[in-house]
């Protein structure tokens, strides 16, 4: 493969012939060109003048420096290349640090970094190893597009895996964004249900389980629109569930972290009626309810029982009318 640079590592008096390649592509990604519907051609963008709306000639297009609004400070190619870094196509390693000491925020575009000549393998696995052994990660400069960059070298299987930083002018202030955030005091239980959860999901990374998935309905679109047959518009993947409930609700819900289970509730007593017990369910007659054996012989049922004492209690007021 093409490497992207060539040039030498240089460490002290050591040096050997090293090549970069980059280490991520977007080449793979489904592309989709801009064309004329009516002829099928692809389309070409040319360039358009803000103002008079007319198209410009390629040698009438220079670069300008923004001083005011619609105002340009016109800056020629000779004066660029008069200022560009003189590359020497060395990385001069300058110093080492530990890796944990580089902020994450300013690690830009990986290269692999390998011997691009029989000659220098030695020498550069000497540089690996020695950084290996001590895990460091080597700071160097390079020139790479007219400008000079910054580049960490680390170990890497057989190789080296060098990393350009951004500048910090580059990188935005945390302060910028998180200045507003209030200091929360986190309740235990809330804590120590995050922290189950997250040990639950415990994992090796492992980046073959990542799934482009819109790239892959659209491949599976393309092959059947070009076989002919294009599917029905569908939903390939269902969009996540959003949740209302709050953590201070899970902790509360969940057995861990929750209290001793509170004891059931005891089955409420049977009702009773003038202190006797009721076997039967409540009726509006509370003759209904009778101690148990207080039902004479072919008596029936208690409802049969109560029927007969009103009507004894109407025969003796009937009784009573007459004397």
């Amino acid at each position: 493969m093409r490497p992207y640079w060539k040039g030498y590592l240089k460490l002290a008096l050591v040096s050997c012939p090293i090549a970069l390649h980059a280490a991520c592509s977007s080449a793979e990604r489904i592309a989709l060109r801009q064309i004329n519907k009516a002829t099928g051609n692809r389309l070409r963008q040319q360039l358009i003048d803000e103002e008079t709306r007319e198209p410009v000639a390629p040698e009438h297009k220079g670069r300008g420096y923004e001083v005011a609004k619609g105002q340009y400070l016109i800056v020629e190619d000779a004066e660029l290349e008069a200022i560009e870094i003189e590359s020497t196509h060395t990385i001069e390693i300058d110093r080492f640090v530990p890796h944990s000491a580089i902020d994450q925020r300013f690690f830009d575009s990986p290269y692999y970094v390998m011997p691009s000549a029989p000659v220098g393998q030695e020498a550069f696995a000497v540089i690996r190893e020695a950084m290996r052994g001590k895990g460091m990660v080597a700071l160097g400069r390079l020139v790479l597009s007219k400008r000079e960059r910054v580049i960490a070298l680390e170990p890497y299987d057989k190789g080296l895996l060098g990393t350009t930083l951004r500048y910090p002018y580059e990188v935005r202030k945390a302060e910028d964004y998180f200045c507003d955030l209030p200091d929360l005091t986190i309740a235990p239980d809330m804590l120590t249900l995050a922290e189950h959860i997250l040990d639950s999901k415990a994992s090796e990374f492992d980046p073959a389980t990542f799934r482009d998935r819109y790239e892959e309905a659209l491949l599976a679109h393309l092959k059947a629109k070009q076989a002919g047959a294009v599917p029905e518009r569908r939903k390939t993947f269902a969009p996540p569930h959003r949740w209302s409930i709050s953590w201070r609700h899970c902790a509360a819900a969940s057995p861990r972290t929750s209290k001793a289970p509170q004891r059931a509730r005891e089955p409420r007593q049977p009702r009773r009626a003038n202190g006797r017990e009721c076997h039967s369910p409540p009726r509006r007659n509370a003759a209904a309810c009778r101690q148990p054996g207080r039902h004479r012989s072919g008596a029936g049922s208690p409802a049969r029982g109560g029927l007969q004492h009103r009507r004894r209690l109407d025969a003796r007021r009937h009784r009573g009318h007459r004397m």
